[in-house]
């Protein structure tokens, strides 16, 4: 009887060492090929290089455009998470706490977006920020990242004020304290896991977003890291080994940004998880 229970756990670990191996190995030979030759990359694309040469990571790291890209994506993911978290979280309390006329259909025609993917509206997107003049402007690019996020994090929002204890409410109602007040003193403070999650998955998603800034953005000194990253791929040749330098550096970022978070996600997404 004991050997099954250890027999499942040691399944168990083998399915996650996979999956994580199948996360892991490409980052891995990422960041090695940074230091190979174009030659050493076509003969051994995820062995350790002969020569660790440093010379292009120098030179990506002392180029004054990479730190630009860096401060453009920079700049439109934290604006693109803090109104997530705003308008979202704002519109998920509703949903949670206050029950009127048509919550349900309005709620299911907020979640209707999760259903088509972002490349089916780049057409109309595109239109649209034209009419309104945003083209070529971080506004272009973060109000539709915005709304796209919305959907998703508005789920996840839902479900974890749906958690909160309604005792807290009712006690700071009977005190006089309006919803406005309570979301703002109450709600959002006791919320820091699920501000975390959404952050987090917004923060990667905008971060690593390549289609919207492409048709929005012309300006150069205004492109975020994944157009900069173009600048290697001329006419005749790629430069494969400045391409994954710089991808190595770019995602660092992020990475950061996930471990810093990561305990507050796991803690987000048990509490916050869809109820059934």
């Amino acid at each position: 009887m004991s050997s099954k229970p250890g027999m499942a756990t040691l399944g168990r670990a083998a399915v996650l060492s996979i999956a994580a191996a199948f996360v892991i190995l490409p980052l891995v030979a990422t960041f090695l090929g940074g230091f190979k030759t174009i030659g050493e990359l076509r003969s051994s694309p995820f062995g350790l290089p002969p020569h660790w040469d440093m010379s292009y990571y120098g030179e990506i790291l002392h180029n004054p455009q990479f730190w630009s890209y860096l401060q453009s994506s920079l700049f439109v993911s934290l604006s693109a998470v803090l109104l997530t978290l705003l308008c979202a979280s704002m519109a998920a309390y509703v949903f949670a706490h206050i029950r009127f006329f048509g919550s349900k259909m309005l709620l299911s025609y907020l979640l209707l977006g999760m259903m088509f993917p972002f490349a089916t509206a780049i057409l109309p997107l595109f239109i649209k920020i034209r009419d309104l003049g945003l083209l070529d402007n971080y506004l272009g690019v973060i109000l539709p990242q915005t709304a796209f996020s919305m959907a998703f994090a508005i789920v996840l929002f839902k479900s974890f004020f749906e958690q909160l204890p309604h005792e807290l409410f009712e006690a700071a109602y009977v005190e006089g304290c309006s919803y406005t007040r309570f979301f703002f003193q109450f709600t959002l403070p006791l919320s820091t896991p699920i501000l975390a999650t959404v952050g987090t998955f917004v923060f990667v998603q905008s971060w690593n977003n390549y289609l919207l800034p492409l048709v929005v953005i012309n300006s150069r000194e205004m492109f975020t890291w994944p157009l900069g990253m173009m600048q290697f791929r001329g006419e005749f040749i790629v430069e494969w080994n400045k391409i994954l330098a710089f991808v190595s550096l770019t995602i660092f970022p992020a990475i950061v940004f996930f471990l810093a978070a990561q305990k507050y996600i796991v803690a987000g997404l048990t509490r916050g998880s869809v109820k059934g």
